[in-house]
C-alpha cells in the first residue's frame, strides 16, 4: 500500500512559479510517479512522469520547457517545479504512483493505482 499527500498549491499571477510536493508513505522503491491535473469540466490529463531513478522523465507538450518533475527517494517525495505559469495551468493537481510500469513511465491516468487528494493551483492573468 502507498499513501500520497500533495502540498504547495496556491494562487499566483501569470508568469509566476510554484513548487508542488507529494509526500509518499509506504514502499515506493521501483515505482513510477506522475503528476496529473484536472480543470473544471475537463478530463484529467497527465502532466509529467518520472521513473524510480529520476533519469527517465516525460512531459505533456503543454508544459515542456516550463515544468520540471523530480523525486527525492531518500525523502520519499515527488516534486513539480512550475515556472512561467499561465492561466490555462489552473487546475487541481494530483500525484500518482504505481508499480510494474514500463521504464518510460506513462502519463495515462488508468495506469496508476495510488492517488493523492490533490492541491489547487490557480493562475490569474
Amino acid at each position: 500500500q502507498m499513501q500520497l499527500m500533495e502540498s504547495g498549491g496556491d494562487s499566483v499571477h501569470a508568469g509566476g512559479s510554484l513548487r508542488l510536493s507529494c509526500a509518499a508513505f509506504g514502499y515506493t522503491y521501483d515505482s513510477c510517479m506522475a503528476w496529473f491535473r484536472q480543470a473544471p469540466g475537463k478530463e484529467r490529463e497527465g502532466v509529467a512522469a518520472i521513473g524510480n531513478t529520476g533519469g527517465a522523465t516525460s512531459y505533456a507538450d503543454s508544459v515542456k520547457g516550463r515544468f520540471t518533475i523530480s523525486r527525492d527517494n531518500a525523502k520519499n517525495t515527488l516534486y513539480l517545479q512550475m515556472d512561467n505559469l499561465k492561466p490555462e495551468d489552473t487546475a487541481m493537481y494530483y500525484c500518482a504512483a504505481n508499480f510494474g510500469l514500463p521504464p518510460k513511465c506513462p502519463t495515462e491516468a488508468p495506469r496508476y493505482r495510488y492517488w493523492g487528494q490533490g492541491t489547487q493551483v490557480t493562475v490569474s492573468s
